[in-house]
């Protein structure tokens, strides 16, 4: 156990991702591109070029010029912004295929296995995930971090998320998912107040397990208070006895436009409409809630709500950290429960993924849309493999929803440093970061409470 804890400390302080600081210096253009800017009313640009600099999308445009400036070649590919990721839980990417349905629920099983993680876990654990979701195109997270015992704990997570070089808010939860447990708002403004600008923090906030428990709530609304005091963001689960949970939201007047609600895949007309009123947003996670038994998550019940966006909400519950199989099931749920194909709009889908993404988390003035002045957070996906053979041409927003899939992804930038490149991550050694990642999770199997 100590030597496999002091070897992935040895990870945590090796530089395992490219330096950030070191490419953002250094002009990028994207030429030729099929541009797919996908802010909702945006038209797609062929054969165009964007210059980043200094981590920004400085002009879109044609012809512009390849001087001093390192040159991406996108001809006959898709340029798109970076998918957003509205909600998720890193910390159980090491406990990858443990959730055996009726052999091994989800909750139970993350339970156990997250009392044993020590920040050497989380770190790898929430390391490794971040790339998994870059790798795929995903180049922003809402990180509901709710395993944080101490603020080591809290460290390691965040420092992962800076070193993986992905975009993030992490939500700063508590102990467990007991809710008997304060959260440490101590240590999650202490760390709100470093400025990033690529990781921001938020509250990871839970409602009472008893809604009749004055005195849990009474912890709970101090919490709610000072993240609303201090400006940060709050996302809370609506799940289980949801329509009690989502009156509860409502009755206390804790909705507001700094809140996403997560899941509620049954609320109601009233209550949907009580969340648009407050300019509050929602994080569907299609995989997940259906695995565990939530429902279907069909978009058409969510059509009266603006601000929502697709999660993945873990990389092992659901089964990998793909946002195209995320669409497509979301898309299939739609035209399955209202058996009429019609119903998905391949287009709408992209922008939910992207622009609708960052709006949910508060983002979309920063990323979300490929436009100029926003940072460049932007994926690049070549068609010229066999899943997406075939295409003679015209919208390619359907084949991108029914047919990419990570491997599809040539090139990520985030903040305007290439993460991934002609297919590769940019890290130092991937096959030791995998075997970290595994003998973390083989010590929480072994490990005895």
């Amino acid at each position: 156990m100590m030597k496999t804890t002091c070897l992935i400390t040895a990870l945590m302080m090796s530089a395992v991702s490219t330096s950030l600081a070191a490419q953002v210096s250094t002009d990028i253009l994207i030429k030729n591109g099929y541009v797919m800017p996908l802010k909702p009313g945006s038209e797609d640009l062929p054969d165009h070029d964007i210059l980043i600099h200094k981590g920004q999308i400085a002009a879109v445009g044609t012809n512009l010029s390849v001087t001093g400036r390192k040159v991406i070649n996108a001809h006959g590919k898709f340029v798109l912004p970076g998918f957003v990721d509205t909600h998720s839980h890193l910390w159980v990417t090491t406990m990858r295929g443990q959730f055996r349905n009726n052999d091994g629920k989800f909750f139970p099983v993350s339970n156990q296995l997250g009392a044993r993680m020590q920040p050497d876990d989380i770190y790898i654990s929430m390391y490794i995930g971040a790339v998994e979701l870059l790798s795929g195109g995903i180049t922003s997270s809402g990180d509901f971090f709710d395993n944080i015992k101490g603020p080591a704990w809290g460290d390691a997570g965040l420092k992962a998320l800076k070193d993986a070089g992905i975009r993030a808010v992490m939500y700063y939860g508590g102990p467990d998912k007991s809710t008997k447990s304060p959260i440490d708002m101590d240590h999650l403004l202490s760390l709100a107040q470093t400025p990033d600008d690529r990781i921001k923090l938020g509250l990871g906030w839970r409602l009472p397990r008893d809604l009749n428990d004055e005195q849990n709530w009474a912890m709970r609304e101090k919490e709610f208070s000072l993240a609303k005091k201090h400006n940060l963001p709050v996302q809370v689960h609506v799940s289980g006895d949801a329509d009690a949970m989502f009156n509860a939201l409502i009755k206390r007047n804790f909705l507001n436009s700094s809140l996403t609600v997560v899941h509620t895949t049954d609320a109601t007309k009233q209550q949907l409409m009580a969340l648009k009123k407050s300019g509050g947003s929602l994080a569907l996670t299609p995989i997940s809630e259906q695995r565990v038994g939530y429902g279907l998550t069909r978009l058409d019940h969510f059509s009266t709500l603006t601000r929502k966006g697709l999660g993945i909400d873990g990389n092992s519950l659901a089964g990998s950290g793909d946002m195209f199989a995320t669409l497509r099931l979301i898309a299939l749920t739609l035209s399955g429960a209202t058996k009429d194909e019609t119903q998905p709009d391949a287009r709408q889908l992209l922008e939910l993924a992207t622009w609708h993404g960052a709006d949910t988390l508060g983002l979309s003035a920063v990323t979300g849309s490929l436009e100029q002045g926003k940072r460049a957070d932007i994926q690049i996906i070549d068609p010229d493999a066999l899943n997406m053979s075939g295409f003679g041409g015209g919208d390619p927003a359907a084949l991108i929803v029914y047919s990419a899939r990570p491997e599809n992804v040539t090139t990520v930038i985030v903040d305007g440093s290439i993460v991934k490149q002609d297919g590769r991550m940019q890290i130092q050694d991937e096959g030791l970061l995998k075997r970290r990642a595994n003998e973390s999770a083989r010590r929480l199997l072994s490990t005895s409470e």
